[in-house]
């Protein structure tokens, strides 16, 4: 089972639960509706990854997330992570009116930084994705439609989450295609305050 790293700790996740359409100007971005109630989907264990690749028949598209830890049934800990998405594939799957599964559960798709606790302001958190030194994703906690807590109890009204679950809670605009050799760099703060950084370059 695939792992993610909370201090020194490794930690097993059962499943990482994921926001679609959270963020008005990515809705904006790839045309699409403003949904009227949250917009979740599962990764399995096996998506997890601390390495990003490039895909190698079809094109992989990054999207960068603020992520939250649960443990005990409360978020404990945050983290950075990447959504990856074969976007082709994805929207013939939507076209279709199909599950998206191919298109986002596909193995190494749910790439994490390591996670450090946090117990303060939830929706104070900002997150910075640069590739190759040029900011290319801004995600700003206080403009997420759907905030940390309101996703956490809707996933749980339906689902229950075990310790070491991740929320990743959707992204902003600026989504494009991972390429091999790119160096992505992602930096989390709360306030001006720096918790989180990390770098990755795609095999």
């Amino acid at each position: 089972m695939n792992q993610i790293q909370l201090e020194t700790k490794q930690l097993t996740p059962s499943k990482v639960v994921c926001v679609g359409r959270n963020y008005v100007d990515h809705i904006k971005e790839l045309n699409n509706d403003i949904p009227e109630e949250i917009v979740l989907f599962i990764k399995p264990n096996s998506s997890i990854s601390p390495k990003i690749y490039a895909g190698t028949t079809d094109p992989i598209h990054y999207e960068g997330e603020i992520c939250y830890l649960i443990q005990a049934g409360e978020i404990t800990a945050v983290g950075i992570g990447l959504d990856l998405t074969k976007r082709e594939i994805q929207s013939q799957l939507k076209s279709k009116g199909l599950p998206w599964e191919r298109a986002k559960c596909f193995d190494k798709s749910a790439v994490f930084s390591h996670f450090v606790p946090f117990h303060e302001n939830l929706t104070d958190l900002r997150l910075e994705l640069s590739i190759n030194d040029q900011l290319v994703q801004l995600a700003d906690s206080t403009k997420m439609i759907n905030k940390p807590n309101q996703i956490l109890e809707e996933t749980k009204s339906f689902l229950t989450l075990e310790d070491g679950d991740v929320i990743m809670s959707g992204t902003p605009k600026g989504v494009g295609i991972v390429k091999k050799g790119d160096v992505f760099h992602g930096k989390l703060f709360t306030q001006h305050t720096l918790l989180i950084e990390h770098s990755w370059t795609v095999k």
